[in-house]
């Protein structure tokens, strides 16, 4: 028989419009007794569910993530209950048997055994600053397609800006752009240069010899107004953000002596795992939860797959852009030699999530023991023992660690 972990639980199925509550208590001799209701998703209704589970002294809540319908229920219950929230393939009931009433029951039956993992949620404040920050990466996606519209306008107006400035974007750029959406005519683009440009103004000026067409012109015209728009949004955004954060600027503080971590990836970084690491057992848990880790997928002896999971969609291609950005700077060499050293024997693509990895490790102990960034410990992780004795095998193998290639001598 199983144990019971939770002897008095609930099971909730959540929807969109109500959520069916189901109690389970369990006495001395093993006997489980069930009782459910059923409540809208109304706040008044919601305040009436936690007072229905406090009359019977429940206190251990079990919920699937159903889109966003969990997060008003989490919100409500979360300051008088335990509430564990868990992904819906793991609390998938037997087909043939679902209705919302059993769903719950279902739920409120493996709860109380032991049997559901629950997801790491944040603090409300940590969770606001996410909600805020992956606001603003959408944000950044959208002005990047906008910038790729404009560029596809000027393309089929055969204006060549793009193979004589560096930003299309940037402010002389922007200003003959201006100058042709103004006047169709043929003018001289002198007068909107500067010194620092690479192309010559003969080059520019045949860049310019274009034909841009009165709807093309138009949508141009609208891009460049939805861009302005964009970046007036986000910079609103960021001054919420900023708000935020500053309950969090001593642990910020810590993430940004990290190599390839400007502001944004650090309040980013932050908002995703939160700021106590007390949650995760080690930083492998951590690095699993964010997907930086292969997958178990093993059967029979042999290994299926070793590709790293789809968990952190958010967060691992932030750090991937951080790790991005730390291999370029010669000044973190500790990190440019470990990645060039997995590139030659694993390529690029895994060398880069390894460093990501790394960057990640390295956050997890910073937060954790309220230390800055240390470079000397990594460099010192790589230099190799001085009095150490190993085999010819055991040298050819650490040789072809490092990229070498070996070969074996000629005989006499």
């Amino acid at each position: 028989m199983l144990k019971i972990v939770y002897p008095v639980c609930c099971g909730m199925d959540v929807h969109k419009s109500f959520v069916v509550a189901c109690i389970a208590a369990t006495n001395d001799q093993g006997v489980t007794t069930y009782r459910s209701k059923r409540f809208s998703t109304f706040t008044g209704d919601l305040h009436r569910l936690a007072a229905w589970l406090r009359a019977h002294s429940c206190t251990d809540v079990c919920m699937e993530s159903t889109g966003k319908y969990w997060i008003p229920v989490y919100n409500i219950l979360e300051s008088s209950s335990k509430i564990t929230l868990a992904h819906p393939k793991y609390v998938k009931a037997i087909r043939g048997k679902k209705t919302d009433k059993k769903d719950a029951k279902w739920i409120a039956d493996i709860f109380k055994h032991g049997l559901v993992s629950g997801s790491f949620i944040p603090p409300a404040d940590i969770r606001q600053l996410r909600d805020l920050m992956r606001y603003r990466s959408k944000l950044t996606g959208f002005s990047s397609g906008e910038k790729n519209r404009a560029q596809n306008c000027l393309t089929v107006s055969n204006i060549k800006l793009d193979d004589v400035f560096s930003d299309v974007f940037g402010k002389t750029a922007s200003a003959i752009t201006t100058q042709l959406l103004e006047s169709n005519a043929p003018f001289d683009v002198r007068p909107f240069l500067s010194k620092k440009l690479k192309a010559s103004a003969e080059e520019i000026q045949a860049a310019v010899d274009g034909s841009i067409c009165t709807h093309q012109a138009g949508k141009l015209r609208v891009i460049r107004s939805h861009m302005e728009n964009l970046a007036a949004c986000k910079k609103s955004l960021e001054s919420l953000i900023f708000g935020l954060a500053e309950n969090y600027l001593p642990t910020l503080d810590l993430i940004l002596t990290v190599p390839g971590i400007h502001v944004f990836a650090a309040v980013g970084i932050l908002s995703e795992i939160g700021a106590d690491m007390s949650v995760f057992p080690s930083s492998k848990h951590l690095c699993s939860w964010a997907g930086l880790t292969p997958q178990n997928n093993e059967s029979a002896g042999k290994k299926k797959t070793t590709r790293i999971s789809r968990a952190g969609a958010y967060i691992k291609p932030l750090l991937v852009q951080c790790a991005l950005a730390a291999i370029r700077k010669k000044s973190n060499p500790e990190i440019r030699s470990r990645y060039l050293n997995l590139k030659k024997r694993r390529g690029h693509k895994k060398a880069i999530i390894a460093i990501a990895r790394m960057l990640l490790t390295a956050i997890y102990n910073m937060i954790k023991r309220n230390e800055k960034y240390n470079a000397a410990l990594y460099r010192k992780a790589d230099v190799p023992p001085r009095n150490r004795e190993v085999s010819v095998n055991e040298a050819i193998y650490i040789l072809q660690r490092q990229g070498y290639l070996v070969t074996a001598p000629q005989s006499a």
